[in-house]
């Protein structure tokens, strides 16, 4: 692996890969013409945040940013973990952040024992959200091992000690992942058959029917292919300051879907309503239909991990040890193929694809009506937790 500077010009996109990527690799990062031609350049508060919180979760590491914010440059430490707390921008959700530092949690000197506060559920469409994570990647992380053996202690965990809707936030949530010494390679390529389906419907400062009616909804679709479907209701009145029940200011209603197979794969899906638009422009059934919408749409595509969680499990497929790593995805997303490129620039490891699927938005389905799904591999760069002793 080369410890070359890394070096782009082209702006903030993927700015959080970038960052982890110069960690991991511990290679100094360049980043230059940050947002220089509008007329607001550089940095958002959020992406400053962000650096903000890789700064706390290491040691030794160095950032610069210029005057205008519209170039940094960081020289990577040591990630150090241990027990931290970050206030996140309400630009963006806590999910946003978490997604960002989850492929370092593993690799510290210490345990990581988090506490993020701010948007817990917003932003339609942009971002995964603290349930999502929390049904689709800790899974993922699972399979390479991190916590796997629960007699060595337990696994890594995510929990809600307050929602808090978007814009206003208010939200906490705690995560704790245990360190690792290296990644175990995987081989997930069956989907299986889905055998069940759960989820979570979440609401704030909303009457405790809506949620209601966004599970009815799901479920009345979800029924006509599965009979074992199950939606818990999650209302929050923010009468509670703290604890289960206690959610910010600002209303919410949101809906998040798994699908179990028979092989052990998990796919997930959510939707949360818009605090942009007006009220009643949606009702809580249209948020349930679309929510199981999505989901089967994932499972249409016949791959063994979402559409959201493929560039973080290509990035673990990389650190793995000098052996080879396999997963079937569905329809390869245009931030994955980014992503790909990162990977390879970074850590030099190419891709092996293999199969027949499309870029969205190119045509992903066959003439007989099925997606084509894309079997991946890589031999790993065997990676290895500097930090944590040899037992």
């Amino acid at each position: 692996m080369s410890s070359s500077p890394l070096r782009f010009d082209d702006g903030p996109v993927q700015f959080r890969q970038r960052v982890i990527c110069s960690i991991l690799s511990r290679r100094p990062l360049l980043v230059k013409n940050i947002r220089h031609l509008d007329q607001d350049p550089g940095l958002r508060d959020y992406e400053a945040s962000f650096l903000r919180l890789i700064d706390s979760l290491t040691n030794g590491t160095s950032i610069e940013i210029n005057e205008t914010g519209s170039q940094f440059k960081m020289r990577p430490g040591i990630v150090i973990n241990g027990e931290v707390s970050h206030d996140c921008s309400v630009s963006r959700s806590i999910g946003w952040f978490l997604e960002g530092v989850l492929p370092l949690a593993s690799f510290g000197k210490r345990d990581l024992k988090l506490t993020l506060t701010g948007v817990t559920d917003g932003y339609e469409n942009e971002e995964v959200s603290i349930d999502y994570i929390k049904a689709s990647m800790l899974p993922v992380l699972k399979e390479f091992g991190v916590g796997a053996d629960e007699s060595e202690g337990p696994g890594a965990m995510l929990r809600v000690t307050r929602r808090g809707a978007a814009p206003g936030g208010g939200g906490s949530v705690e995560v704790f992942c245990p360190m690792v010494k290296a990644l175990t390679p995987i081989n997930i390529v069956d989907p299986g058959m889905i055998k069940k389906i759960r989820g979570n419907a979440v609401s704030c400062r909303i009457p405790p029917t809506s949620p209601a009616r966004v599970a009815h909804a799901a479920k009345g679709i979800l029924h006509k292919l599965i009979p074992d479907v199950w939606i818990h209701t999650d209302t929050n009145s923010g009468s509670k300051t703290n604890g289960p029940g206690g959610c910010g200011e600002s209303p919410g209603l949101k809906c998040t879907l798994s699908a179990e197979s028979t092989t052990g794969v998990t796919l997930s899906a959510e939707v949360c309503l818009d605090y942009r638009l007006e009220r009643g422009a949606v009702l809580p059934e249209d948020l349930g239909v679309q929510a199981a919408t999505l989901l089967l749409d994932e499972v249409r595509k016949g791959g063994c991990v979402d559409s959201a969680c493929q560039s973080f499990i290509f990035l673990l497929m990389c650190l793995t040890p000098e052996d080879v790593s396999r997963v079937r995805v569905g329809v390869l997303s245009r931030y994955s193929v980014t992503t790909l490129r990162l990977l390879k620039q970074v850590f030099g490891v190419e891709m092996k694809v293999t199969g027949e699927g499309k870029v969205d938005g190119g045509g992903d389905v066959d003439g007989g009506g099925v997606a084509r799904s894309v079997l991946l591999s890589c031999l790993g760069i065997g990676f290895r937790n500097v930090s944590k002793s040899v037992t």
